[in-house]
Order: C-alpha cells, then sequence, then structure tokens
C-alpha cells in the first residue's frame, strides 16, 4: 500500500452491497502505474442514503469522482448537476466527475465496456440475435450500446414487462435500423444471450432465464464478475454453450473511468457540440 498524504485525490465506488467490487483494486493499480497520486475506496451506501452521500461528496474538496454501481446506478441520475446525452437517454450512469466547484458530472461506460469485453474475447456482436434479461441500468446501457454496434435484432426480457417494454421503445427510437422486441424467459434461438441483472450475485438467487432453452450454438455473457462462475454461466456450459464472464466488462472499461473521473472525459462531453461524440468513440 502507497503512503497516502493531505495531496491524496480521493475516489470512491457506491454500492450496496459492497463486497463483491473488484473496481477499486483495478483502479488502484492503475493509478500506481500512471503515477498519479490519488485512491479509490469502496463506500457501502444503502439506497435510502444515497442522496445524504452524493450531497456530502460534494463538500469534500479532495474528491474527484466515483464509480456508482447496483443498485444506485438510475438513482444517482437525478442526483448529478450534468450527465450526459447517453446517460440521459439510457436513464443511469455508472461513473461520476466532481467539479473543483462541487458539481458532480455523469455519464454511462457500462455498454462500451461491456462491447468492448465482448471483442476483445474474439465476440463481435455485429449481426448477431441478441437476447438481454434486463431493464435496469446497466442492461440499459447494454441494450443501446449492442443496438450500435451493428446487432441485427434484440429481445428484452424483464420481470416487469412494463420496465422491457419503455426501455425496447427507447432502444428503437435511437436505433430505429434494430427491430427491438419484448420477450419471455425463453432464450432458444438467440445468437448472444447475456444476463444484464443482478441475478446470481447472490446465493440462492434464481436463474434470469429458463436454462433448458439454451442450445450448444450460443454465447453467454454475463455482467456479473463475483463469482466469475455464475449459476448461469454453469448451467450454459452444462448445455455445451460458450460462455463469457463479466471480468472483461470492466477490464475494458477501468481506463475510460480512470479518465473521466479525473475530468479528462468530463470536459469532453460538457461543451455542446460534443456530447454524444465521447460515447461514438466509445463504441466504436
Amino acid at each position: 500500500m502507497r503512503e497516502i498524504t493531505g495531496a491524496t485525490a480521493l475516489f470512491a465506488i457506491l454500492a450496496d452491497p459492497i463486497h463483491h467490487v473488484q473496481t477499486p483494486q483495478r483502479i488502484n493499480r492503475l493509478f500506481t502505474e500512471q503515477k498519479v497520486d490519488a485512491v479509490m475506496v469502496p463506500m457501502h451506501v444503502e439506497p435510502r442514503r444515497l442522496a445524504a452521500v452524493a450531497q456530502g461528496l460534494r463538500a469534500l474538496s479532495n474528491f474527484s469522482g466515483c464509480v456508482v454501481t447496483v443498485p444506485h446506478k438510475t438513482a444517482m441520475v437525478s442526483l448529478c448537476d450534468e450527465v450526459s446525452e447517453t446517460a440521459r437517454m439510457i436513464g443511469a450512469i455508472n461513473v461520476v466527475h466532481r467539479t473543483a466547484d462541487g458539481r458532480l458530472i455523469g455519464d454511462m461506460l457500462d455498454g462500451a465496456g461491456f462491447v468492448a469485453g465482448l471483442r476483445s474475447s474474439g465476440i463481435e456482436p455485429a449481426g448477431a440475435r441478441v437476447y438481454l434479461a434486463g431493464a435496469g441500468g446497466a442492461a440499459s446501457a447494454i441494450a443501446f450500446a449492442l443496438a450500435a454496434a451493428g446487432i441485427s435484432a434484440l429481445t428484452i426480457a424483464n420481470r416487469s414487462r412494463d420496465k422491457a417494454q419503455q426501455l425496447a421503445e427507447r432502444v428503437a427510437r435511437a436505433c430505429p435500423q434494430v427491430p427491438v422486441t419484448v420477450g419471455t424467459r425463453d432464450a432458444g434461438g438467440f445468437d448472444l444471450v447475456v444476463n444484464g441483472t443482478s441475478l446470481g450475485l447472490h446465493a440462492g438467487d434464481e436463474l434470469p432465464l429458463d436454462a433448458g432453452t439454451l442450445q450448444p450454438f450460443q454465447v453467454v455473457a454475463e455482467i456479473i464478475m463475483d463469482p466469475e462462475r455464475t449459476p448461469l454461466l454453469a448451467a450454459a456450459s452444462a448445455r455445451g454453450c460458450r460462455v463469457h464472464a463479466g471480468a472483461p466488462m470492466l477490464a475494458s472499461q477501468i481506463g475510460l473511468m480512470a479518465a473521466f473521473m479525473r475530468g479528462d472525459a468530463a470536459q469532453a462531453f460538457s461543451a455542446e457540440e460534443g456530447k454524444t461524440s465521447l460515447w461514438k468513440r466509445q463504441i466504436s
């Protein structure tokens, strides 16, 4: 552990629960490699206290930014002073920069990270028929990013059908070239099956879809990083599917997160003419 002084910039990750997070280890390693005097710490924040925590972070002059994860990605949008056009369209953020005058600026990098993670593993989403379980913050980001990456069709399934329908309509408006439908727990017939929910994070969670419908030709991907082998991935492997764990999604956005929290990327999208350019570069 390097020495932390009064000159060290503070960063955080906000989550509930917090035990599973892997971002601080990776961000701190990056800070060390880049010789940046900064440290990220995990902060266990219950949803009912999120607003109070956000207000407190504004008042910390040596606090520069945070990563926001389950279950705060959607709620944090209204607590920011400014969010990217991408985050506004998705309705969620996962990274925040605190400006010198205490303003909070947010963006969503999950979608860019997920698509980049697929490609880093040799999985090309362009042209794929995709089944996405979930309609929350991370799932929404992934839906938009996959549509922009050139998938041929998207089916969204969620416990709340209304929420899935709302996401489907938003994606269809943004990417009219991609047919978007609302599905069921039946994941059969798709090229790429994605769990965009937190189901599998806790012991005893139900599966996010009917694993009995999975077929050997499919790729089944997770966003959960701990456990690395979720019950869904175990079930998919047993049925002969290729599986893709959640870790590459995080690995692919660590550098983007660090830059945004420090203010590099935040300045790029705050200019009116560049509000969506950062996101477009990330998913290209």
